[in-house]
C-alpha cells in the first residue's frame, strides 16, 4: 500500500519519537534547521512545516535569537496562549472556531441522515484510536485521529457544496484541533472523547438535532480550551 502521509507530518512524527526517546531531551536546544534537515534526510521546507506542527502541539518552542528548545511536557498544562497561531496575519483563531460552529453543525445534521453502520464503526474506531494515542502521549496521532473523525462526518454530507467548503478550509480547521493540545488536561481529553461518542450516538439514532447540538458542544468546549469563546 502506498504511504500517502505528507512528508512534513512524517518528519514531525519522527522528531516527536526522538523527543520521547530522550534523544532530544527536555530543555535542550534542537540542532539548527540546516543540520537537522541533513540528519533526517528531508528538505528544509518540510522540516519547517514539521517544526510548526510540533510547536503548535507544545512539544517545542522557538525563542528569537536563541533557537528552538524541547518543552518539558511533564509539567501541568499552562494557560491558553494564541501567540503561536500560525494564521494570525490572516484571521483570528476565533474566526475559525466560529466557522467550525456553523459548518460542522450542519455537516453533523446531514450525517445523521446519511450515516450507516460502517460509518458508525469508522467513527468509533477513530475515537478509540484517539483515546489510545493520548494515553501514550502520541500527540500527532491523537490529532490525526481527531481529524479523521471530523473529516468522516463531513464526508457523509449529501450537499456536495457544503462538503467542498469543509475541504477548502480543512487546513485551518486542523490547526484549531492542534492548538488546544498543550493546554489540555487529562480530564478535558476524557471529556472530548465522551463528546465524540455523544456525536456517534446521535448519528446512530439518526437524530439530526442531537447530532448538531453534540457537535456544537464539542467545538465550543474545544474552543474554550484554546482560550476562545464561541
Amino acid at each position: 500500500m502506498i504511504d500517502r502521509t505528507p512528508v512534513s507530518q512524517a518528519v514531525a512524527r519522527n522528531i516527536q519519537s526522538l523527543i520521547k526517546k530522550g534523544e532530544f531531551p527536555a530543555g535542550e536546544r534542537l540542532p539548527s534547521q540546516r543540520i537537522l534537515a541533513e540528519q533526517l534526510g528531508v528538505s528544509r521546507p518540510s522540516l519547517r512545516e514539521a517544526l510548526m506542527t510540533l510547536e503548535t502541539l507544545g512539544l517545542i518552542h522557538t525563542y528569537p535569537g536563541r533557537g528552538t528548545f524541547v518543552v518539558d511536557h511533564d509539567s501541568a498544562p499552562g494557560m491558553p496562549d494564541s501567540s503561536n497561531w500560525r494564521y494570525s496575519e490572516r484571521f483570528a483563531m476565533q474566526d475559525v472556531f466560529e466557522v467550525r460552529m456553523l459548518l460542522e453543525g450542519q455537516l453533523a445534521r446531514h450525517a445523521a441522515q446519511m450515516a450507516i453502520s460502517d460509518d458508525i464503526a469508522i467513527l468509533a474506531a477513530a475515537t478509540d484510536a484517539m483515546e489510545q494515542a493520548w494515553a501514550r502521549q502520541d500527540l500527532i496521532a491523537n490529532v490525526e485521529e481527531d481529524l479523521k473523525f471530523h473529516r468522516h462526518v463531513a464526508s457523509k454530507c449529501r450537499n456536495a457544496l457544503l462538503s467542498q467548503q469543509y475541504e477548502q478550509v480543512a487546513a485551518y480547521l486542523v490547526e484549531t484541533q492542534r492548538q488546544p493540545i498543550p493546554f489540555t488536561a487529562v480530564n478535558r481529553m476524557a471529556e472530548s472523547i465522551a463528546e465524540h461518542r455523544a456525536i456517534i450516538r446521535a448519528l446512530h439514532t439518526r437524530d439530526a438535532d442531537a447530532a448538531e447540538t453534540a457537535m456544537h458542544t464539542h467545538i465550543r468546549n474545544t474552543a474554550r480550551c484554546a482560550g476562545v469563546s464561541v
